[in-house]
């Protein structure tokens, strides 16, 4: 597995790259043929009082699918154990859900099963219900300035016809609230996304 290190605003120092090296020797444990693991690190200044902020994002990429996770700490190093922990408990999520069952009688739930069950049995963590209700803010929104212009990226993915439950699920490894896939039922694109509580939503376009 190739590791890849970027830094913003701070210097990756040899004790970190040795720490990440380490760490990510586990990431077998769960993965299947991991071929890359991308560490992006970020420095975010704050106030004199409140001091800098580090953030760690992790990618790892597999055959067919990548997987995500980040989080936000005093120093890279906690940063990193927090979003290398949230990387794994994904992977092995994943990773049970595709074992082989020994023995009959295991059948892959349809998607209107897993629909009439609020896709309960796919493990699913929901969004942070104080976020939904507007009590607390998500990640993405704190500390944003109180006006900035609009940016606009754009990103280009090859398509991979999947089911419904297979995107929820896909959904979930990069840690995002919508999907964007293409139905390999319907043969259309569509996306799935997040609602509240366990529900969960597919919009499709049609010609």
């Amino acid at each position: 597995m190739e590791l890849k290190i970027s830094a913003k605003n701070l210097t990756i120092s040899d004790r970190f790259r040795d720490y990440v090296e380490d760490k990510a020797g586990k990431i077998d444990r769960y993965a299947h043929k991991p071929e890359e693991l991308n560490i992006k690190v970020t420095r975010h200044e704050h106030s004199k009082t409140a001091g800098a902020e580090d953030q760690v994002e992790l990618t790892v990429y597999e055959p067919g699918h990548i997987v995500r996770a980040e989080a936000r700490a005093s120093d890279k190093f906690a940063a990193f154990d927090i979003a290398f922990g949230k990387l794994n408990e994904r992977l092995r999520r994943y990773s049970d859900k595709h074992k082989v069952h020994r023995g009959g009688g295991h059948k892959n739930p349809s998607a209107s099963e897993l629909a009439a069950s609020d896709f309960a049995s796919l493990d699913i963590t929901p969004a942070d219900h104080d976020v939904l209700l507007g009590k607390v803010k998500a990640v993405a929104e704190i500390d944003e300035a109180p006006y900035s212009p609009v940016v606009i990226k754009s990103k280009e993915f090859q398509s991979q016809p999947m089911t419904k439950e297979e995107a929820v699920s896909h959904m979930e490894l990069v840690g995002h609230d919508f999907y964007l896939f293409f139905d390999s039922e319907t043969s259309r694109p569509a996306v799935v996304y997040r609602r509240k509580g366990w529900n969960y939503g597919v919009i499709s376009l049609i010609s």
